[in-house]
């Protein structure tokens, strides 16, 4: 996690502790809900989540999932379907891959104007769906391309150091690099590996120029809360389990985020999934956060 010990020092802890997700209904009636490390691990739903989105559905809230996968929208929601998440339980799930394919298709801003049509893409398990469709062409080196792009990594299988000679040629070559998902870890069986916004941090530390799809950038965010149309903004609230990502991206769009304490963070708050954070060791987290939840909670449950 990053931190900025400067912006927070004098600031008190505010977070307020909730026992689970049935504390924040009568205050909100839209729901922006993370994926991994909220709802699942990447393979098994977490104990109780299933049984939260019944109980948010069954009180008439709305639900948006939103993910920084580089993964087509229809795909993501398999993904979930197979877990054992109904896909009625939620509005829409918004990805930063579908983020990513629709700008790319109206090329509106400067840099993805420019983004030529032969295409370099960094991969998970050769998955490039998200520019399938709308006439890119796949270069084989970075010699041939137009400009990259990190859809995903293939972790835990190969690491950043394995793709360093892929990212100085790109750098050398002046490439635009478009980042489809900017989550720096991912749960994988149970544990931590690297994902891919690794890629895009190393390009930009080497010179190159990235721009990020997905959160914490605010554009995604308008997309969520296009999807709750009957939810007034101040009526939404965020849940995730990053600061980097799911706090500091509630905060730019202007939401409250219910952090989840054992996600991403619970090796460096000392807590299993489910758990409370000693309070000792959650003031330290909050004060040396570059974000800060409205609420905490041990998980996504009722």
């Amino acid at each position: 996690m990053s931190a900025s010990p400067e912006s927070a020092e004098g600031q008190p802890g505010g977070a307020e502790a909730l026992a689970g997700v049935s504390g924040l209904v009568a205050r909100f009636d839209g729901f922006i809900v993370d994926q991994w490390g909220v709802l699942h691990d990447g393979s098994h739903p977490y104990p109780g989540a299933v049984h939260c989105l019944e109980r948010l559905h069954e009180a008439g809230k709305h639900v948006v999932v939103l993910s920084n996968s580089g993964r087509r929208e229809a795909a993501n929601v398999r993904l979930m379907e197979e877990m054992g998440f109904p896909a009625r339980l939620f509005d829409r799930l918004v990805s930063a891959g579908e983020d990513a394919r629709e700008s790319i298709v109206a090329r509106a801003s400067p840099f993805h104007a420019k983004l030529g049509r032969r295409c370099y893409a960094f991969t998970r398990s050769g998955d490039r769906s998200i520019l399938e469709g709308i006439g890119i062409e796949f270069a084989r080196d970075v010699a041939e391309a137009d400009f990259l792009a990190a859809i995903g990594i293939d972790s835990p299988r190969r690491n950043l150091p394995d793709y360093e000679e892929e990212l100085r040629a790109g750098v050398a070559r002046g490439l635009p690099m478009l980042c489809a998902n900017p989550d720096i870890a991912r749960f994988h069986s149970g544990r931590l590996v690297e994902a891919t916004g690794v890629l895009a941090r190393r390009y930009e530390e080497l010179g190159g120029e990235v721009f990020y799809h997905g959160k914490p950038w605010p554009a995604i965010y308008a997309s969520c809360l296009a999807a709750l149309p009957a939810c007034p903004p101040g009526r939404v609230v965020t849940v995730g389990d990053s600061i980097e990502h799911d706090v500091l991206g509630a905060e730019r769009a202007g939401l409250p985020c219910a952090f989840i304490a054992g996600g991403i963070h619970a090796e460096e708050l000392g807590v299993a999934h489910g758990g409370e954070p000693d309070p000792a060791a959650w003031l330290a987290f909050e004060r040396r956060a570059i974000a800060r939840p409205a609420f905490r909670l041990p998980a996504f449950v009722w």
